[in-house]
C-alpha cells in the first residue's frame, strides 16, 4: 500500500505546484516530434530495476524508490536512418528515467513491446526523449503500428518482429516528403505573428475607446459651457431690464417735481 499512497500524494503535489510549461506551447501531432526525436526504437521490456535518488527523479520524496525506476530493453527494431543508437539488433540496454512526476509519468510494464522516443544524455544514459513536453513511449496496438509505419519505417530488426522494414524507395519517398515539423514551425510563427496583431488591434481600440470617451467628455463639457452661457445672458438681459425700468421710475419722478414746484408758486402768487 505504501507506494499507492505516494502516488497519491505525489498526484496531489503535482496538482498543487502545476505544470509550468512554455507561454507559447502548443500540442504536437506524433509525425511532427517523431522528426525531432534523438533516437526511436521498438523495443521489448525484459526487466524493471528500482532507481535511487538521481537527476531524473529529483523530488521532495526521492528516497521512496518505489515511484522511480530503470527498465532494461531489448531492441527489436531501430529506425531505418537519422539514429544516434547504432547497436545491432537484439542489443539489450537500461532506460532510466521512467516512473512517476508531479506532471507526467514514463511508465512501461515488463514484458511488453513499445515504440519509444530516446535521447542520450551529456553522461551517456539512454533517457525518454519527451519531445515537446508529450509522452514519449508509446504501447505497441494495431493502431500505433498504422501511425508509425505510415511515418518512417524500421530497420535493424530482429528476425520474426512484425513491423514494416527499410526499403530503398523509401528514403526516396523521404527525401520528398515536407517536414512536418518545418511545416508546424511556420504555422506556429503565422500564429505568433496573427496574436501580434490581435494584440495591437485591442490596444488600438483600446486607445480609441480612451478617445471617444474624452471627446464625449467635451462635447458634454462644451453643452454644459453653452447652457451656463445661456442661462448667463438671460441673467444678464433681465437685469438690464430691471436697470432700464428703475431708470424710468427715476426720470418720471424728476418731471412730476419740478411741475409740483410750479403750480406751488402760482398759487403762492
Amino acid at each position: 500500500m505504501g507506494p499507492f499512497f505516494a502516488l497519491i500524494s505525489l498526484s496531489c503535489l503535482g496538482m498543487l505546484l502545476g505544470c509550468q510549461l512554455p507561454q507559447d506551447w502548443r500540442p504536437q501531432t506524433e509525425s511532427c516530434r517523431a522528426e525531432l526525436a534523438e533516437i526511436i526504437v521498438f523495443a521489448k521490456v525484459l526487466a524493471l530495476h528500482k532507481d535511487s535518488y538521481s537527476v531524473y527523479n529529483y523530488l521532495p520524496w526521492q528516497y521512496d524508490t518505489d515511484l522511480f525506476y530503470s527498465a532494461e530493453i531489448e531492441m527489436l527494431c531501430d529506425q531505418a536512418w537519422g539514429s544516434m543508437l547504432e547497436v545491432p539488433a537484439g542489443s539489450r540496454f537500461n532506460v532510466t528515467g521512467l516512473g512517476y512526476f508531479p506532471c507526467y509519468s514514463y511508465s512501461v510494464v515488463e514484458n511488453n513491446a513499445y515504440y519509444f522516443f530516446l535521447r542520450m544524455d551529456e553522461n551517456y544514459n539512454i533517457v525518454p526523449h519527451g519531445v515537446n513536453f508529450q509522452d514519449p513511449i508509446f504501447t505497441d496496438t494495431a493502431e500505433n503500428r498504422r501511425m508509425f509505419a505510415s511515418l518512417f519505417q524500421f530497420a535493424n530488426c530482429s528476425s520474426g518482429t512484425p513491423i514494416e522494414t527499410y526499403t530503398p524507395d523509401w528514403e526516396f519517398q523521404e527525401d520528398s516528403r515536407l517536414l512536418c515539423s518545418t511545416v508546424q514551425k511556420a504555422l506556429f510563427e503565422e500564429e505568433e505573428r496573427v496574436k501580434t496583431l490581435s494584440q495591437k488591434v485591442r490596444s488600438l481600440e483600446k486607445a480609441n475607446n480612451h478617445l471617444r470617451d474624452k471627446v464625449k467628455k467635451m462635447k458634454r463639457s462644451i453643452q454644459q459651457a453653452k447652457k451656463e452661457s445661456k442661462q448667463e445672458a438671460l441673467l444678464i438681459k433681465q437685469q438690464r431690464e430691471k436697470e432700464k425700468a428703475v431708470k424710468q421710475d427715476t426720470s418720471k419722478d424728476h418731471l412730476k417735481k419740478p411741475l409740483k414746484k410750479i403750480i406751488s408758486n402760482k398759487l403762492k402768487k
